[in-house]
């Protein structure tokens, strides 16, 4: 999704607590600076913030990070989030957001980092073959992935695209990836406990497309 530049953002996500703008100065050490010491989740293109707030200030018993490139996306993930915790009257102490270039991730998260979870929500399809290993989804992506990811880590994937779905199947299996449930229709079978809708996911089911979904479990490594 492409964003129009909002020049209020630097400022306020530079002012923000929980907005980290250098994450690779905490590669292997992501845990230590949560307050409690619970499961480490990740949303990989938190966008505007909408699912991350909303997951994780109904789970204050597990840290957050919210990753994405555009300072305008974060700008906005930041308002979106602060809203979500005033109005829950809860401190905004297990989530962070923070900025890089998520095909790079390597480069701020490490296997010391032991991740539980990782959330993938209506990622770009980048549909011509050309483009494809910048699919967030796509088998070197998932290789990067399983570096933080603890043996039995579960990956859950969402989108509205057929071609991107169909070939993500493929990728987590060569991967090293089970596929533990998946629907095509993910609003008449819901594989979730708790799904969240998102801003792309409302916008896709009005204009009549289905939502497919999967949860990918990391193999033991051998």
């Amino acid at each position: 999704m492409r964003i129009r530049y909002k020049k209020w953002a630097r400022p306020e996500l530079e002012a923000c607590s929980f907005y980290i703008d250098n994450p690779e100065e905490n590669k292997g050490k992501w845990h230590s600076i949560f307050r409690n010491k619970g499961l480490l989740y990740i949303e990989l293109g938190c966008g505007k913030g909408a699912f991350i707030s909303k997951l994780a200030v109904s789970n204050p018993e597990i840290n957050f990070i919210g990753v994405d490139l555009v300072d305008a996306m974060l700008g906005l993930s930041k308002r979106n989030i602060e809203k979500v915790y005033k109005e829950a009257k809860k401190d905004t102490d297990n989530v962070i957001i923070t900025r890089h270039d998520i095909e790079r991730i390597s480069l701020f998260m490490s296997k010391e980092d032991v991740v539980d979870r990782i959330y993938i929500n209506f990622c770009n399809p980048w549909p011509k073959p050309k483009h494809r290993k910048k699919r967030l989804t796509h088998t070197k992506q998932l290789k990067l992935y399983r570096e933080f990811l603890r043996n039995g880590g579960d990956i859950y994937f969402k989108t509205d695209d057929d071609g991107l779905f169909t070939d993500s199947l493929k990728y987590f299996e060569e991967a090293g990836f089970d596929i533990i449930n998946k629907t095509y229709d993910l609003h008449n079978q819901n594989i979730f406990e708790d799904n969240i809708e998102t801003e792309h996911e409302k916008m896709f089911t009005e204009e009549g497309k289905t939502i497919k979904a999967l949860i990918a479990r990391k193999k033991e490594e051998e």
